[in-house]
């Protein structure tokens, strides 16, 4: 068995549950820490972080912290129990089909 196969392919289905998650208050930002607590059973901490990761770095979701509400460029520049995410017009593009992404899967 590949589990480095298996690992890259899970990514996929992780990405596209991240963003339904965040999702879920589409006009709204979504605490990471509350999703860490809502996709807890199906994924990782670290699994859940290398999604905000990509989809931060890919334009689908914005992110900013929980306290000031500043925005956040990179993940490294904040923990993530303090960050909250929220979709972008190609995240909402995304979820609405009009936009592939190879690392993402419907």
């Amino acid at each position: 068995m590949d589990f480095e196969r298996i690992r890259r392919e899970k990514f996929l289905d992780n990405n596209a549950r991240v963003l339904r998650a965040v999702n879920a208050l589409r006009e709204r930002y979504v605490k990471v820490g509350d999703l860490e607590y809502g996709l807890g059973a199906e994924m990782s901490a670290a699994e859940i972080s290398d999604c905000v990761n990509y989809l931060n770095e890919s334009g689908y979701i914005k992110l900013r912290t929980v306290d000031g509400h500043s925005e956040i460029a990179d993940l490294a520049d904040a923990e993530m129990c303090k960050i909250e995410a929220k979709l972008t017009a190609k995240g909402i593009a995304f979820l609405n089909g009009k936009v592939n992404d190879p690392c993402i899967r419907r």
